[in-house]
């Protein structure tokens, strides 16, 4: 399933560039097959996870570009194989967590910090620290924070690769801030990481209001967050591990 999501999305951003006339109708077809083949092979436990991630990023894509105007899609729309693109990524993040080394989210941050400074600094990404900064509160609230490392990375590398295609391009200035901002801007991958946020809090209160996760912090394989209880670690874990299968 990895593979197949690798797959589809870089390949599918090639197609919706290149083939004018049907590329964007395949590529969201295709797309929305495969979100709804990892919902037909996930377990009850898994599709909270992944139904709040599409309405969450369904909703964000509606603000961020259509209302906020940060970034616009090549047809001046939002295709519709992106919400079901943003569930397959998120799903292709909490399967390589693993990959990450204990601590790494921090090497993550620390290597990022001075590219995100130095454009900073020389005016061409002053959005850069904002963005940086939610972040480290994704990591810093969070107790599984690898997973936010890896989305930053895994979110990078796929804004790097939409808008050297020119499947989307974002603004050079932050509209109504003043802010200026990279094509696609360095700390990008903070909007994944605060949509990741949001989903798996969404999903943890899912589960912890119909009793499917246990919230004792006995429970909880991760040391807690200074940010969050005790009770709310356990069922953020859980609800991790609820969104992980094996390879």
């Amino acid at each position: 399933m990895n593979a197949l999501i690798v797959f589809t999305i870089g390949g599918g951003l090639l197609v919706d560039y290149h083939w004018l006339a049907y590329g964007q109708a395949v590529t969201s077809a295709a797309t929305w097959i495969l979100c709804l083949a990892l919902w037909a092979q996930s377990d009850a436990r898994r599709r909270p996870a992944l139904a709040a991630c599409l309405l969450i990023a369904t909703t964000g894509e509606v603000i961020l570009s259509l209302g906020w105007g940060l970034y616009t899609y090549r047809l001046d729309n939002i295709p519709l194989f992106v919400p079901p693109g943003h569930v397959l990524i998120f799903y292709l993040g909490t399967q390589w967590v693993q990959r990450l080394p204990e601590r790494g989210e921090w090497w993550v941050a620390a290597l990022a910090f001075p590219v995100v400074m130095a454009f900073a600094w020389t005016g061409r990404d002053t959005s850069g620290p904002i963005l940086y900064a939610l972040f480290l509160l994704c990591l810093w609230i969070s107790p599984s924070p690898r997973l936010y490392g890896t989305m930053f990375v895994l979110s990078l590398a796929l804004e790097l690769w939409g808008t050297w295609i020119g499947n989307w391009t974002w603004s050079q200035h932050v509209p109504g801030l003043g802010l200026t901002m990279l094509n696609p801007p360095v700390a990008s991958g903070a909007f994944y990481c605060v949509l990741d946020l949001l989903v798996v809090a969404a999903a943890m209160g899912f589960e912890r209001r119909y009793g499917r996760v246990p919230v004792s912090a006995s429970d909880a394989p991760e040391a807690a967050s200074p940010g969050l209880k005790a009770s709310t670690d356990s069922t953020q874990d859980a609800t991790l591990s609820a969104c992980s299968s094996p390879r």
